[in-house]
């Protein structure tokens, strides 16, 4: 007994009719023949190669903001290190006082002890008072309006910049404050 092929087997099943069957023999056919010629892997290959192109971009994206973010980075350290170097530069060696000159640094009264010519500076606006690390120093007005051009949490007093702010409530809006108040 000679085996038949499963087409011949649903044929006789009655499952398949022959034209059924022939068209599915035909379709065969012609798979076969674009797998020869190769022109079936081209159109599976268009569809990758979008979706390459498309994950390409995707990637190139990303890594065009990390360098943005990176080149951001960068930019603040020099700045940083710009501020740093300019005060240090200028920096005016304190000279023992006795005479306490306060200020606030993040929302906490700091207190540098000046002599009479560096506290009078201070009040007019000549000298002004930079943070450095842990400390603080004194330094030129001229320099420190520079430093706030590039970043003002570096200064924390410049009594020429202090920009006063009417508030029509104020009970106390008559009364002047002097700029040489000791407190």
């Amino acid at each position: 007994m000679a085996a038949k092929s499963l087409q011949e087997q649903l044929l006789g099943a009655g499952l398949v009719n022959k034209k059924k069957a022939n068209k599915l023999k035909a379709e065969k056919l012609q798979h076969k023949q674009k797998v020869k010629n190769g022109k079936a892997t081209a159109q599976d290959d268009s569809e990758r190669q979008l979706e390459l192109k498309k994950q390409r971009e995707e990637k190139a994206e990303k890594d065009r903001q990390l360098n943005l973010e990176k080149q951001k980075e960068l930019e603040k350290k020099a700045i940083q290190g710009q501020i740093r170097q300019m005060i240090v530069q200028n920096k005016i060696t304190k000279q023992n006082g006795d005479i306490a000159y306060h200020f606030t640094d993040e929302k906490k009264v700091k207190k540098l002890y000046v002599n009479q010519a560096m506290h009078d500076d201070l009040t007019k606006g000549r000298l002004a008072i930079a943070k450095l690390d842990s400390g603080y120093e004194l330094i030129p007005e001229p320099v420190a309006l520079k430093i706030i051009e590039r970043d003002e949490q570096y200064i924390l007093v410049c009594n020429s910049r202090t920009e006063r702010v009417e508030d029509e409530e104020d009970p106390y809006a008559d009364f002047q404050i002097p700029d040489d108040l000791m407190w």
